[in-house]
């Protein structure tokens, strides 16, 4: 192609049509959906903090106020990018200036693109942060309820995929519970590096002007301040710290995921999801396929994979300004965040409305030689053997009732001893009595009474625990939303407070 014909397609200034295409457009749809609100906000905070500083007169001041409290957020929502600006920060410069005259070039006095654009991904990401936290609550407050439920409901745990031993489903959810506090915490974590404030930060080296960075990160409802102006506006850890926690919370509950749809098989049979939340073959009248769990496994893979994409994006950047990076980084760390809320909130549902055959769980129970590691350790208590030795004789006891085609009550005293004899040379004392009892999977779970077992008390003790620690979550976030809410009315309050003055 000849640069003439190129020139004629692309266009002889920036933004070429290309690139216009491929990159800026995204981008602007992006930023006007999410970083619009936030961007206001910084823009106000900067104002407040510029005029009790003396470095804007009461009537440039009052101008760039009136701009921010009357420009019309809508109508830049509902904008389509035409090259006209570079992007949303350059067309809302020029809508405030439109709104208050020269005076709102005074608005980015001892600040950049750099600390502002950064500041503005962390006020983005911590508000999705918290409505994912929140709905992470939600769904340990349906997991919680499920558990106290199921204390007495004795089922078989599997390790390698075989069956191990008996527990209870209170046992077994109380784990995923826990699992699933460790991601909130993660994620509370996350929430605390990067609500840090990067304005004053400049384009690196801060201002010579006399700025509080302090005022403006209390106005934002920041926790502090990034103390090194370098680090500010290079440092891009927040966004992976999310990323992180993200991805590790996706796999965890894809993990619990992929359990509950092995349960919900007719082959395994022991859960059923409520119908909101299955669909009927379009062919099979008889399936009740459960899509809401299918498409929470694949979405949490999808969000695994876009926190992914953000840590491979950070990676081997310059330890600099990275914002150009974070345009087209940032949107993949916002639809993992926003995937991962909607599967918080959206299996809250299936599990509140989720029901366990609690008989077909305790069927399965008596029906295995699951138990056969309380029998070893009764041997060892009555028997006076060592736990190997123990652990031989019922080794042997199980292969030979294999080999008979027995099942768990088919065992017997007798077949105990013949397997003690083949063993270990002697018979065993042991009675019907301690033999029964020994494989009964209720007695196993019972007497496990050890912190983090799963007997009834101890799960008791257990829950209340898990309860105490959700109270202790809920008011985490409530405080921390309380913050950002009285932050964006505080911003509104005093410039309106000026105005008002005025008038």
């Amino acid at each position: 192609m000849s640069i003439n014909r190129l020139e004629q397609d692309e266009g002889s200034t920036f933004p070429g049509r290309t690139y216009a295409e491929a990159v800026l457009a995204p981008a602007y749809d992006q930023a006007k959906q999410e970083l619009l609100q936030p961007m206001i906000a910084v823009h106000k905070a900067h104002l407040i903090m510029l005029f009790e500083q003396g470095l804007l007169t009461r009537d440039e001041a009052h101008r760039i106020a009136n701009a921010l409290l009357t420009i019309d957020l809508e109508q830049l929502r509902r904008g389509k990018y035409n090259g006209q600006f570079e992007d949303l920060f350059f067309e809302v410069e020029h809508k405030l200036l439109e709104l208050s005259g020269e005076a709102s070039g005074s608005l980015h006095l001892a600040r950049s693109r750099n600390d502002m654009g950064i500041s503005i991904y962390r006020i983005t990401l911590r508000g999705k942060l918290l409505r994912a936290i929140g709905s992470a609550l939600e769904l340990h407050a349906s997991l919680l309820a499920l558990a106290k439920k199921h204390t007495d409901t004795i089922m078989i745990a599997h390790t390698h995929t075989q069956q191990a031993q008996p527990t209870t489903l209170a046992h077994y959810i109380a784990a995923v519970t826990d699992s699933l506090a460790r991601d909130i915490r993660r994620l509370q974590a996350a929430y605390g590096n990067c609500n840090l404030s990067s304005m004053g930060a400049a384009a690196l080296t801060t201002s010579g002007f006399a700025i509080s960075r302090e005022r403006v990160a209390w106005l934002l409802a920041f926790d502090g301040l990034i103390d090194n102006a370098y680090d500010a506006v290079s440092g891009a850890d927040y966004a992976g710290e999310i990323a992180s926690a993200v991805q590790l919370a996706a796999i965890n509950l894809g993990r619990f995921t992929q359990e509950l749809l092995l349960w919900c098989t007719q082959e395994f049979a022991v859960a059923q999801v409520a119908d909101p939340y299955v669909q009927i073959s379009s062919i099979m009248p008889q399936k009740r396929n459960p899509v809401s769990l299918e498409h929470i496994r694949s979405l949490l893979s999808s969000i695994a994979g876009n926190a992914q994409t953000v840590l491979t994006m950070i990676h081997n950047t310059p330890f600099g300004d990275i914002v150009d990076t974070e345009d087209d980084m940032q949107p993949y760390a916002w639809k993992s965040l926003d995937t991962l809320e909607a599967v918080y909130r959206l299996l809250s549902k299936v599990i509140s409305t989720l029901h366990i055959k609690e008989d077909v769980l305790q069927k399965r129970a008596a029906d295995s030689f699951a138990t056969v590691t309380e029998l070893a350790d009764t041997l060892v208590r009555e028997e006076g053997l060592s736990f190997r030795k123990a652990h031989s004789v019922v080794s042997k006891l199980v292969t030979i009732a294999a080999q008979r085609g027995d099942h768990l009550s088919d065992l017997s005293l007798h077949a105990l001893n013949e397997a003690a004899v083949q063993t270990i040379g002697i018979p065993l004392r042991l009675s019907e009595q301690q033999l029964k009892q020994a494989l009964d999977p209720n007695h196993f779970v019972h007497i496990r009474t050890l912190r983090g077992g799963p007997s009834p008390t101890e799960m008791n003790r257990s829950l209340d625990a898990q309860q105490k620690r959700l109270l202790g979550l809920n008011l985490w976030l409530k405080e921390r939303a309380a913050k950002l809410e009285a932050a964006a009315a505080e911003l509104n309050l005093i410039l309106s407070g000026w105005l008002s003055k005025e008038s």
